[in-house]
């Protein structure tokens, strides 16, 4: 299977610029796995689709904001660094641009309380740096950062949370699990008062996320490592609704790889913890999962190969056209589909 085979034309003016608002008046694709139909609904509409035992799994993490700025102590040249993941205390592993300019040894100031110096350079150019911080780290840096937006946003967020879910709890995140943006409080409630179960599992989410397959065979690409967490609490929800005779419902493609993660790794899903590059394309078998919530993905990305591979490549492509044709908003802060 060729990485071409899941190009789609997408004109740019539905690339979802800004959050809808209220967050439920999304639009929401319904797509039947099993015969390809499709129906055109609002996301507030979710429950009129499940069933009292359901179970939706939700990715708790919380966005950092990672995108900072820092002046070199030395030439005061202008570095751009993204945090992608906590190597130690205030060691971290982060993008640097640009990276000619954040060598080996080049400090950085990037405000009155917060430094950094790079101690080492990856083989992928990725850079290691290690803070020096006045204070409680991530208190400074929520001072300091910006919400590291997806490359295709160019509008500034008005909002900081309207990029995090409300359920968000977990800090660790250098993107957001985006398919859970269109739930409120309010819908969870109501989802739980009819009979709807809620697990929270946690996936750190890296902008590996958006980069994008540069090989011609699918089967020859690497899938960057992300960090999760599954608690004894929703290990026993999820095995509870599966015994039961439920759907376990993922929110997003994180949740998905969480479970998936999980359930190849030990056959169950049970309290865990540990770090996943699980790569899903059209011939995995899945485990766990029995119905998706999602966004609208990049063509060629490796999330809408994970999306065939649970609806059926033709399904999955005939559904993108169908968005499309319909104008349906994408990526981030766009519409939803609903897999069964």
């Amino acid at each position: 299977m060729k990485t071409s085979d899941f190009f789609y034309d997408l004109p740019e003016e539905l690339i979802a610029q800004t959050p809808i608002e209220p967050r439920t008046n999304s639009r929401l694709l319904y797509l039947n796995k099993t015969d390809g139909t499709c129906r055109h609904k609002h996301f507030y509409e979710l429950g009129e689709f499940l069933k009292e035992g359901d179970c939706l799994v939700l990715n708790n993490t919380r966005v950092l904001p990672a995108r900072i700025f820092g002046t070199r102590k030395d030439t005061g040249a202008v570095v751009e660094f993204v945090l992608l993941k906590q190597k130690g205390n205030l060691i971290w592993e982060c993008l640097a641009g640009p990276g000619k300019k954040a060598k080996i040894g080049c400090e950085f100031i990037f405000s009155q309380d917060l430094s950094a110096t790079v101690i080492d350079v990856l083989d992928d150019g990725n850079r290691i740096i290690e803070f020096n911080c006045k204070g409680e780290f991530f208190s400074v840096l929520d001072n300091v950062g910006q919400m590291p937006l997806p490359p295709y946003i160019k509008e500034k967020l008005q909002d900081r949370e309207r990029y995090q879910t409300v359920y968000s709890k977990e800090l660790g995140s250098a993107a957001a699990p985006t398919a859970g943006l269109h739930f409120t409080d309010e819908m969870l409630e109501k989802l739980k008062v009819s009979g709807i179960k809620i697990a929270y599992v946690t996936l750190h989410v890296g902008l590996g996320t958006f980069r994008p397959v540069k090989v011609d065979d699918v089967t020859q690409h690497k899938m960057h490592t992300e960090q999760y967490f599954v608690s004894g609490e929703a290990a026993q929800i999820i095995n509870d609704t599966k015994n039961n005779g439920g759907r376990v419902i993922c929110v997003g493609t994180t949740s998905c790889r969480t479970l998936e993660s999980v359930a190849t790794k030990y056959g169950e899903i049970k309290e865990c913890s540990g770090d996943t590059d699980i790569f899903i394309y059209p011939g995995y078998e899945f485990k766990c999962m029995d119905g998706l919530i999602t966004n609208f993905h990049l063509p060629e990305s490796t999330l809408i190969m994970l999306v065939s591979a649970f609806a059926g490549y033709d399904n999955v492509m005939n559904a993108y056209k169908t968005a499309v044709n319909e104008k349906y908003r994408f990526f981030s802060f766009g519409d939803a589909m609903l897999i069964l």
